[in-house]
């Protein structure tokens, strides 16, 4: 039986051996101390030749930003907890810059912005890491945005098209269905190949569980991936979410994929960008913002493009959302991010406590990009739409202060109450292409006109399963479907006919009622 004395010859052995095995060599490390620290950012002494952006490791683990360079003194923008450094503890300079991992692993996966699980699953099997901060696709690299992007909501797909590579801001007061709207056309493409996104800066934690549930049960879940900087996060890590998301998305542009990208939202990220700047001692501008707040969200939406060929082919679609205070569109924030995207999806709160939803002020939305992009088949029968929209809600202004209206009038009237009804839309039920033109259709048509105001949900109800057994060649329209012939057109009408007689003679729904 060994002694203890033999256990120690054994060990010196073995340790004399790891010792003669190693490689003596200078090795230079760039060392600094913490001068003071709290609030998420640390004032570092030393490290003379620290880059702008280098990652620092602190005690513990923590990792921060090097974002203000001094003649003495470097500020740091910290990415965790800050309860672990003291005061003159040691900073160690690591020549790098943050970097986040990257690829198909990350897909169906919750993570934060430095790709640190938070679902409770199995660790990243991913090697691959990009730096978080990269520059925008140079003109040369683009292309033109020629695809639709579908969000199922026949407001916007009708009025306010979206293309695949461009840049549309929701915007509106708090609590009006912004994130609806994004969460809605996240759970659209679970019938298209595009891969979705969704960066929730500053949300509160039961928020965020409640967008990814909705996604999980009505979407598809194994092609979205969640990057979260919770509004209990560090500043920093909130600061860095959407830049680390908008990575991630990029790794599957370049490689030919089409990429829907949410950031839930940005006037959040600009608060947090803000308290970061005045604990650093930044000069304040205009509301306390610092300088470069145009920058640091222009430098990210305009990495959304549509790639050439040669760059992949790839397209990075992004839906920021920004919030106003009592409608107010002209604030700070709102209009830096209104010049830097492509057009803008305005809610309205009076449409939204009217129950009238989603609630998109057609007048004051605009797509710059994506009309271009719309299926054929789809603007042959929406191109006067939002005009006959415009006039009815002029007329029905005079109509609330008891003014009598002639009987051409009256009929503007009924016909836009009809379109008003056909554009509201319950959550998490988007539409197909094949449903929206047959709803255009009945407008257009005037087939709706003959159905009263209480059965056009009815009507709605019922015409899918209607669709699919009388017209199937409708339900089977994509989004390069070119107009319809007016035979074509002429049998979907006699059909919609058929089931608006259904829903005027039945009290039940169109399932329920036999044609």
């Amino acid at each position: 039986m060994p002694t203890l004395t033999d256990d120690l010859r054994e060990w010196l052995d073995r340790s004399r051996q790891r010792i003669g095995a190693l490689a003596l060599a200078p090795r230079l490390e760039h060392v600094g101390r913490v001068m003071q620290v709290g609030d998420g950012v640390a004032i570092v002494q030393g490290l003379p030749d620290t880059q702008l952006d280098e990652l620092l490791i602190f005690e513990g683990g923590v990792r921060g930003l090097a974002v203000d360079l001094g003649e003495e003194t470097i500020g740091c923008v910290l990415l965790g907890d800050t309860s672990s450094i003291p005061a003159g503890s040691v900073v160690h300079g690591t020549g790098e810059v943050a970097r986040v991992p990257v690829g198909d692993p990350l897909l169906g996966r919750v993570v934060d912005a430095l790709g640190v699980p938070l679902d409770g699953g199995e660790p990243l099997d991913t090697e691959q890491l990009l730096p978080v901060e990269q520059p925008a696709p140079a003109i040369i690299d683009r292309a033109l945005v020629t695809r639709p992007l579908a969000t199922g909501l026949l407001v916007i797909d009708a009025m306010i098209p979206l293309g695949r590579g461009q840049r549309e801001l929701i915007i509106g007061d708090r609590g009006t269905g912004k994130t609806a709207i994004a969460v809605d056309t996240i759970i659209n493409q679970r019938s298209s190949d595009v891969i979705c996104v969704y960066a929730a800066v500053g949300q509160k934690a039961s928020s965020v569980a409640r967008v990814i549930e909705a996604v999980r049960h009505y979407g598809a879940p194994e092609r979205c991936l969640f990057v979260i900087g919770e509004a209990d996060a560090a500043p920093g890590l909130q600061w860095l979410t959407p830049y680390a998301a908008c990575t991630m998305a990029e790794y599957f542009t370049v490689r030919g994929r089409d990429v829907l990208l949410v950031i839930d939202d940005l006037t959040k990220h600009a608060a947090a960008y803000r308290q970061l700047s005045l604990l650093l001692r930044r000069p304040p501008g205009r509301e306390a913002y610092p300088g470069d707040i145009f920058y640091i969200h222009s430098r990210l939406l305009e990495r959304a493009a549509k790639l050439a060929p040669e760059g992949g082919g790839g397209s990075l679609t992004a839906l920021p959302i920004a919030e106003t205070q009592a409608g107010n569109i002209s604030a700070y924030i709102p209009t830096n991010l209104i010049s830097i995207t492509d057009g803008q999806i305005y809610l309205d709160p009076r449409l939204f406590y009217e129950d009238q939803k989603p609630a998109v002020d057609v007048g004051k939305s605009v797509s710059r990009v994506g009309g271009k992009t719309q299926a054929p088949v789809l603007r042959s029968f929406s191109e006067s739409l939002r005009l006959e929209y415009a006039q009815f809600l002029e007329l029905e202004v005079f109509t609330r202060f008891g003014t009598m209206v002639d009987e051409r009038a009256r009929k503007v009237i009924e016909h836009g109450r009809r379109i008003r009804a056909v554009l509201g839309q319950r959550q998490f039920a988007p539409l197909a292409l094949g449903e929206q033109v047959a709803l255009l259709c009945a407008l257009s048509d005037g087939v709706l006109d003959a159905v009263p105001l209480d059965r056009v949900e009815a009507f709605r109800s019922g015409l899918g399963p209607w669709l699919a057994e009388h017209c199937p060649e409708v339900m089977a329209l994509d989004d390069q479907a070119k107009a319809f012939p007016d035979d074509v057109r002429n049998r979907l009408k006699s059909s919609l006919s058929a089931l608006a007689n259904s829903v005027v003679a039945s009290n039940t729904t169109p399932g329920e009622a036999q044609p």
